[in-house]
């Protein structure tokens, strides 16, 4: 089933310019899915009409990612979606994002096991397919589930991920990679 066809209305998005910016996460009021765009609570300043952008709806289970044009819809301005865009060369285009989290479950063998103290994370990038946070240095291992509470915008969104690579491991942080499993 194709992402143009699922329901978007009040989820979350962000919002990049073409360089990878991120200029805005809001939410959508409303979705059109025979013109296939979307109303936002709020439009960047900086983008005008015609212009392009990028775009991540956290949707439910998993993310989508679009290539966005700046449209009227009569007197408001919203944004036409599209798929198959150029892209980086990987499954899904990394967007920076600079947002506090925290992770209070641990998934063990399907289990969930709440953390005494929620584990404070800053997220670094997010994709369609997955995020990048900073943690304390070894706090996972390759293969670990986690639930993460993001704080995206106005909305929480419960994200569930699986820890894929570890990377830049430095005396007191490394910057986990994981792939979403399910969003709420």
């Amino acid at each position: 089933m194709s992402a143009l066809t699922s329901d978007f209305n009040n989820q979350t998005v962000l919002i990049y310019d073409l360089k990878g910016n991120h200029l805005i996460s809001t939410s959508i009021i409303e979705y059109d899915k025979g013109v296939k765009q979307i109303i936002v609570e709020t439009l960047p300043e900086t983008l005008k009409f015609n212009d392009s952008c990028k775009l991540i709806i956290l949707s439910s289970p998993t993310p989508c990612e679009f290539s966005g044009r700046i449209k009227r819809a009569g007197n408001e301005l919203c944004i036409a979606l599209f798929q198959g865009q150029e892209r980086e060369n990987r499954e899904a285009a990394r967007y920076p994002v600079n947002t506090p989290a925290l992770i209070p479950i641990l998934v063990i063998d399907g289990e969930h096991h709440p953390v005494q103290t929620p584990i404070k994370i800053v997220l670094r990038n997010i994709s369609a397919t997955g995020v990048r946070f900073r943690a304390p240095y070894y706090s996972f291992d390759i293969g670990d589930e986690l639930q993460m509470d993001l704080f995206i915008g106005n909305s929480q969104k419960k994200i569930t991920a699986r820890v894929v690579n570890i990377v830049d491991k430095e005396p007191v942080f490394s910057d986990y990679g994981c792939r979403f499993l399910f969003i709420q």
